[in-house]
């Protein structure tokens, strides 16, 4: 859960917001769009596809799944206390072009999603009034077309409806919040109201928990479909990282709301489905059938159906649920759209009417006023049934980009950022939720063919914008990665060479780098590319950043010197507060198959084992990384020791030190093994010499074995180095938790040895692969 600690709120960026939005009115402001007029219209759909048990299950494990990406959101916001939500977050996770996508589909998604609710409450309103017997001129119940006048009527009553809570909206975050709690806590007492009438009537007559024989009718498999069909009533909790800059303690109240906000809405769903359930007895008046088959019968309408044989006046309770359910729901999502448009107005994606700030009532009119014309359009224009299932696509794929994001982030930030709550179990949750979001998003395309068009329309026109805008107004944010020069130095065809990165830093040390980088560049057929990350203090601003070059272009030329006669060379300068993910980044841009670096042999920090840079490298890095360790100096080795244990690793180190053995006297390479007398699983070391002999096209016969037993393989391998010129050992990557409780082997062994050492660390298997995409 998110911590107890109180941190202090994080400022604006605009400058300009106030912070006035306490935890209860922004946990209110997710309840309210969450229980939306969807789940009223869902439950005898539910019912007739997956029966009585499945009703209730369909909303308990939706609610489980909608805690997964919550959790996912509220790590982030806790982080990222900013307005802008999910856009912000694919910022910094994926860079400019999908956070413009993020945020141009939830500015669309929340403001359809408005418009829907200013319609469900015109209908339930002329309804209502109907009921009251002030309206008799016409016949209309929910779900049923309506034309000519009749639809006039409603159209223009949402209309008027939209425009009232787009003023609420424009008069501040206060009374944004005021109002939203207020109705909110209103539709939550009628809503649970229901819930309570059906425990009391089951407790009075047990017999109706025999409506749940059934309990599954159509199979366990029918819960997917009912799954994927009311999951939209889920969206809304990710309103609440919209609030970023108007709620107080961010770091600790968006995740408590996010949290809370979903466990009170599963419990509430999961009661009135219950209620739902239990509100009809066979043999009553009417009732002729199994409940359930009577209920599904009646499809949209059959929650109202069933609640009107529970309770006095069910009719009268149910309208007025429906009516404070989507007026909090229209108020959370002209917000929510407000938000999502004003950042990428703020950080110059689109124009900057987009991020003006009115002076008096410090609400981004600018952006408020676009949302409107959307909102209004679509109320009074647009098949509204097709755009909004739209709206839950695009949902759906915010969701998969938010929890793609967590993952991302955690990996290359976390420890730039300073987090509020954190996830437990990390990265399961995101993973599942991802899977489960693919198959709702693909189910989608049975509900409506048309939203499958309208929401591509909407990305390409997204993508054009940004092209044509965006891409070159915005401006450089300070968790982003700048280019701030990048040459080529040769003509040649090079996609034959092997691309390999040389990390350097300053001019004092880079020779000794190349020195020992040329070798493996020679045995590789090399394209070399030199990269300098420059280090720029925090407090300086990002315009200065090119100030703080001057020593990496000394280092580039230096080692220009050694690598431009005999390989192609490129050269790049980049700017990023984080050097580690400045180097990954610039891996993934440029392909590169290896990436060399120094490592000056202390340990920087007490929280990582060998370095706060070289550590999130070997991480994360999408390559083969070699780093080397008083390597220079034009030394010449002869005897090399490498310690295995199988694996890919002692693959690439057997590689690495044949590359390294002098040549011309024939250099040897001891193989190493400590036989502890623990290990189950016996290595066989001579037939895997004799693997990367042949794979190598190496004599057999430089490779020489020797094993001892030990109990401290650490101790062993130290002493066994003292007789050896240089020591090549494979690098394993383990979580973060185990690196801050200890050092792994490989570790102990570099800290502590006196002779020029290599490590290594082999890009394969899958979890390299994932690592060249996030």
């Amino acid at each position: 859960m998110p911590n107890d600690e109180q941190s202090p709120p994080s400022e604006s960026p605009a400058g300009e917001f106030s912070r006035e939005l306490s935890l209860f009115h922004i946990t209110m402001m997710g309840m309210g769009m969450m229980i939306g007029a969807g789940v009223f219209l869902g439950m005898g759909i539910s019912i007739s596809k997956a029966g009585p048990g499945g009703v209730v299950l369909t909303f308990a494990l939706n609610g489980l799944l909608a805690m997964f990406t919550a959790m996912s959101f509220a790590e982030l916001s806790s982080a990222i206390p900013r307005a802008g939500g999910a856009y912000n977050f694919a910022r910094i996770g994926f860079g400019r072009p999908a956070s413009f996508l993020a945020g141009w589909m939830e500015w669309f998604a929340s403001s359809v999603a408005g418009s829907m609710y200013a319609i469900t409450f015109s209908l339930y309103s002329v309804r209502f009034i109907k009921n009251l017997g002030w309206l008799t001129t016409f016949d209309m119940l929910p779900g049923t077309e309506v034309s000519g006048p009749e639809m006039m009527i409603v159209k223009c009553l949402a209309v008027v409806t939209a425009g009232l809570f787009i003023y609420i909206n424009f008069r501040g975050s206060r009374e944004t919040g005021k109002i939203g709690a207020i109705i909110t806590m209103g539709q939550a007492i009628f809503v649970v109201t229901i819930g309570i009438f059906g425990v009391i009537t089951a407790v009075k007559d047990p017999s109706r928990l025999a409506n749940f024989t059934p309990f599954m009718p159509e199979g366990w498999t029918s819960l997917l479909v009912t799954m994927g069909f009311t999951y939209v009533a889920f969206e809304g909790f990710e309103v609440i990282a919209q609030a970023g800059d108007e709620a107080i303690d961010p770091q600790r109240n968006l995740p408590k709301a996010m949290i809370y906000s979903v466990m009170i809405v599963t419990f509430i769903y999961v009661l009135v489905a219950f209620a739902t359930v239990v509100s009809v007895k066979m043999g009553t008046d009417g009732v002729d059938k199994a409940p359930w088959l009577w209920i599904g019968q009646y499809k949209a309408q059959g929650f109202g159906a069933a609640i009107s044989k529970l309770m006095p006046y069910g009719n009268f309770v149910l309208t007025l649920a429906v009516i404070f359910s989507s007026t909090s729901a229209l108020n959370a999502t002209i917000y929510s759209a407000t938000r999502a448009s004003y950042a990428l107005g703020r950080d110059k994606m689109l124009p900057g009417v987009f991020a003006a700030i009115h002076k008096v009532r410090k609400t981004p009119w600018g952006a408020l006023c676009c949302t409107a014309v959307i909102v209004i359009i679509v109320a009074t224009v647009l098949p509204t049934e097709d755009v909004v299932s739209s709206s839950s696509i695009m949902f759906l794929f915010l969701f998969f980009m938010v929890n793609l994001c967590v993952i991302k982030i955690r990996r290359s930030m976390a420890d730039e950022l300073q987090y509020g709550y954190m996830m437990p179990l990390f990265p399961l949750f995101p993973i599942l939720a991802i899977i489960c979001q693919i198959v709702l998003a693909v189910w989608l395309i049975h509900m409506s063919v048309i939203a499958w068009i309208i929401a591509p329309c909407w990305i390409i026109s997204g993508l054009i914008i940004y092209l044509l805008y965006g891409r070159t107004h915005t401006e450089t944010a300070e968790h982003e990665i700048l280019v701030l020069e990048e040459q080529s130095h040769h003509d040649a065809d090079i996609t034959s060479h092997y691309p390999i990165m040389v990390a350097v830093a300053n001019p004092d040390n880079v020779t000794e780098l190349v020195q020992a980088t040329y070798r493996l560049c020679g045995a590789k057929d090399a394209q070399v590319e030199l990269i300098h990350m420059v280090a720029v203090p925090n407090q300086i601003s990002l315009t200065d950043a090119e100030k703080y070059t001057q020593s990496g272009k000394e280092a580039i030329q230096e080692a220009m010197l050694y690598f431009s006669m005999h390989f192609p060379v490129s050269t790049t300068i980049r700017y990023c507060r984080n050097i580690a993910r400045g180097i990954v980044s610039a891996i993934r841009a440029k392909k590169t198959k290896m990436l060399v670096l120094g490592w000056h042999g202390q340990r920087s920090t007490k929280k990582f084992n060998i370095g706060s840079t070289v550590d999130p490298i070997i991480e994360q890095a999408p390559c083969n990384v070699v780093v080397l360790k008083d390597c220079g100096g034009n030394r010449t080795f002869k005897n090399i020791l490498v310690p295995l244990a199988g694996g890919p690793n002692g693959a690439l180190a057997l590689e690495i030190a044949s590359i390294m053995a002098d040549s011309e006297e024939q250099g040897r390479i001891t193989a190493f093994k400590v036989d502890t007398g623990r290990s189950k699983k016996k290595f066989n070391m001579e037939k895997f010499l004799d693997v990367q002999a042949e794979r190598l096209s190496i004599d057999r016969k430089r490779f020489t074995t020797k094993t001892v037993e030990a109990k401290s393989p650490v101790v062993a391998i130290l002493r066994e180095s003292r007789h050896y010129d240089l020591v090549v050992l494979g690098v394993t990557y383990r979580p973060l938790l185990y690196q801050i409780a200890r050092q792994s082997l490989p570790e102990k062994i570099a800290c502590r040895c006196g002779k020029p050492l290599v490590m290594v660390k082999s890009d394969v298997g899958v979890r390299s692969w994932i690592k060249r995409w996030i």
